[in-house]
């Protein structure tokens, strides 16, 4: 099929304006005042656009060549009176100095025109949702007694119309480069032209908010490269109206759900029409809850992933909480004197953490098991010696349900093996908060030095019946 629909497009809109400032210079009545300079502003620089898109369907052309003479555009609208001179809703009256006017303008003509060639993957998606903009453009326009821009409205309100009806799915002609650019520009070049003569509120919300899909789209591929480590250029399948295909829509219905979501924005903005702060707020309120909601049913991994670290974050009280437990209790282990003291530094460490159950297994020589036996300093059943935790409200683990579990070998300072400990913890979708690193480092040196030293203390304490030596494995319960 062929991509030169935007050939159409410009031959329409340029004829359209042609024929109305026609009508115009010969009835006095319908004067548009200045309107050769505004025209001459808006469409030399958009010409340039359109050969570069048109060059772009014919010939590839990079994305450094494209944003260069975007940029060229840009600020020539910028020398024509095109401009943004400052954002009174977030600083306040204050103009901002030449340069950084045309950074903001070049930045909001570049994010605006790519924007619309951004969306432009599937039939009539562009196209529709630039009509959608347009219009609140055209009704901003005739409020502001602009009637230049709300005549440009028209003729490109018209020229979408007739192109939409052959570039519906399935489409007969798409839209290229050389259409979406050119529309992209436009929109940006008469929301600034509109903004001149409009309250500060709607000067600035307005037009963001009607661009509201083009803009999250942008927006949402520019993140979703930066957070995945991929050129912010390279090009993918995970473009909204891609995840919706994904989800099991068709081609026209993804198109329908996504106008309908272009309606809703251009709506919205119409409620700056008359700003209050409760509209303000009402408008931002529900656009931020509904992105919110659409990016986390369409499911980018990147996203999520951030969701996870946000998460992370604020966990990060009770992971330092988790952490200097077993910090705590390492230090203590240093000191302890006898078993129960070891049970006791054990049970406030793990009661507090993550995990949902241990158990301590502990390895005597013979003469250490016979000593024990006798004594009763340190619990010893069936020739062992074994100590368990579970948590409070859980059966027996790891038998009664699934875990994971970590085991810990418990070797001396002396390279003495005194055991293992085992650790379990219910498979969740919580996160565990504890840095591993510190339960598999000094604890377990610090845990079998303190067993060691306990055991030779309570078989020091009673004499030996038995010098055999040997190992068996022991458990204390």
């Amino acid at each position: 099929m062929p991509r030169l629909g935007g050939v159409a497009i410009f031959g329409a809109f340029v004829l359209s304006l042609a024929a109305a400032l026609t009508t115009a210079s010969l009835r006095p009545d319908l004067r548009f005042g200045s309107s050769l300079h505004i025209l001459t502003t808006m469409l030399v620089p958009g010409c340039m656009i359109f050969i570069l898109g048109l060059y772009d369907d014919v010939r590839s052309v990079g994305p450094y060549v494209k944003f260069t003479v975007q940029a060229i555009a840009a600020a020539m609208l910028w020398l024509g009176g095109f401009r943004i001179l400052d954002l009174p809703v977030l600083f306040g009256a204050r103009q901002f100095p030449w340069f950084v006017g045309l950074a903001l303008t070049i930045l909001w003509v570049l994010g605006i025109t790519n924007a619309f060639n951004l969306i432009d993957g599937l039939d009539g998606l562009a196209a529709g949702s630039a009509l959608f903009s347009t219009l609140v453009v055209f009704v901003v326009a005739v409020l502001s007694h602009s009637s230049l821009v709300a005549l440009m409205t028209v003729a490109l309100t018209g020229a979408i119309l007739g192109f939409l009806r052959f570039n519906f799915n399935p489409a007969t002609i798409f839209l290229g480069d050389s259409g979406s650019l050119f529309i992209g520009f436009i929109l940006s070049a008469l929301a600034l032209e509109g903004a001149q003569k409009a309250p500060t509120v709607i000067a600035v919300a307005i037009p963001v908010v009607s661009f509201g899909l083009p803009i999250l789209e942008t927006s949402l591929s520019v993140l979703r490269r930066l957070i995945g480590g991929r050129p912010v250029f390279t090009a993918d399948r995970e473009h909204i109206h891609h995840k919706l295909l994904q989800l099991g829509f068709s081609h026209r219905q993804v198109v329908i759900v996504l106008y309908a979501v272009s309606a809703l924005f251009a709506m919205l903005s119409l409620f700056l029409l008359w700003p209050t702060g409760s509209s303000l707020g009402l408008v931002l309120a529900v656009v931020g809850t509904g992105i919110w909601l659409g990016v986390q049913h369409l499911g980018y991994p990147e996203f999520g992933e951030i969701r996870r670290v946000a998460q992370r974050t604020l966990d990060q009280r009770q992971i330092v909480i988790n952490n200097l437990a077993i910090r705590r209790a390492t230090a203590e282990l240093k000191v302890a004197r006898d078993y129960p003291q070891v049970c006791r530094i054990l049970l406030a460490a793990f009661s507090s953490s993550d995990f949902d159950a241990f158990d301590l297994n502990v390895k005597l020589l013979i003469s250490e098991y016979s000593a024990l036996e006798i004594g009763d300093s340190i619990p010893v059943t069936h020739g062992e010696v074994r100590y368990r935790w579970n948590r409070p409200g859980s059966l027996a683990l790891p038998a009664t349900a699934p875990t994971w579990g970590l085991t810990l070998d418990l070797m001396t300072s002396s390279n003495r093996r005194r055991g293992s400990m085992n650790v379990h913890r219910l498979y969740q979708d919580h996160p565990l908060q504890l840095d591993v690193n510190i339960l598999i480092s000094e604890f377990p040196v610090a845990l079998a030095n303190a067993l060691d030293r306990v055991i030779e203390h309570a078989v020091a304490r009673v004499p030996l019946s038995k010098g055999d030596n040997g190992l068996v494995e022991a458990q204390a319960g």
